[in-house]
């Protein structure tokens, strides 16, 4: 029954994310949503749709430890995993931008987060001022990117989206049906990947942070891997 639950979790968060990130990018293109927009918004929150809902979920499940080992797990798991891999199928284009601005930013955010999280203790202010600072960081990126048109990080964020547009009259009734369907995937798993993780944890004496550092976080990694 674990594995089920586990296995169960992993497809639907992974399906959801796909859905949710193809019906939104669908929906923003018929729209007339720029791609440079939908890059920094849409593509980027969704990939990482999963890390917050298993996350909103484990909180809501009192797992505090694997809400928040799950996203120090998926920041493990992309930087060593993801990006190793990556590299060693094809070597990786760095922008200089990405190294003078984003993530300088990736590094002072992980060491706010260090310092919240030192009592211990989330609070809900500071979960507010985190979220705030990741709205003013899109923002920023998104200025960035329009003072410098030839940057070559907004340029491959244009390129990617570059696709023709729908042409179905029902495509954006399908879109908006996919966004939904997503988020109700997402929540599925993500009550099946949480009662799955405890599970396991209390049968194999192991504490609910490893869970959330290692299954967890890899699963909910998956979308930046594919």
């Amino acid at each position: 029954m674990i594995v089920v639950l586990l296995a169960a979790g992993l497809v639907l968060l992974y399906v959801g994310a796909e859905m949710l990130v193809k019906g939104a990018v669908a929906v923003a293109r018929r729209l007339n949503v720029g791609p440079l927009v939908i890059g920094l918004t849409i593509v980027a929150f969704g990939t990482s749709a999963p890390e917050l809902t298993v996350s909103l979920q484990a909180g809501l499940s009192g797992a505090g430890d694997i809400a928040v080992t799950n996203v120090v797990g998926s920041n493990i798991f992309n930087l060593a995993v993801i990006l190793g891999l990556s590299a060693l199928i094809c070597p990786i284009r760095i922008s200089a931008q990405v190294i003078r601005v984003d993530m300088p930013i990736m590094i002072g955010v992980s060491l706010v987060g260090l310092a919240v999280l030192n009592d211990q203790t989330l609070s809900r202010i500071e979960g507010v001022l985190l979220t705030f600072g990741i709205a003013a960081y899109t923002i920023f990126s998104f200025c960035l990117a329009r003072r410098n048109p030839s940057d070559v990080l907004a340029h491959e964020l244009e390129q990617m989206l570059q696709e023709p547009p729908l042409r179905p009259a029902h495509s954006i009734g399908l879109s908006v049906a996919a966004v939904i369907v997503g988020l109700v995937l997402l929540v599925l798993g993500a009550k099946s990947l949480i009662a799955g993780s405890l599970r396991l944890a209390r049968l194999m004496g192991l504490s609910e942070a490893i869970i959330g550092l290692t299954i967890v976080s890899v699963g909910t990694s998956l979308p930046e891997l594919a």
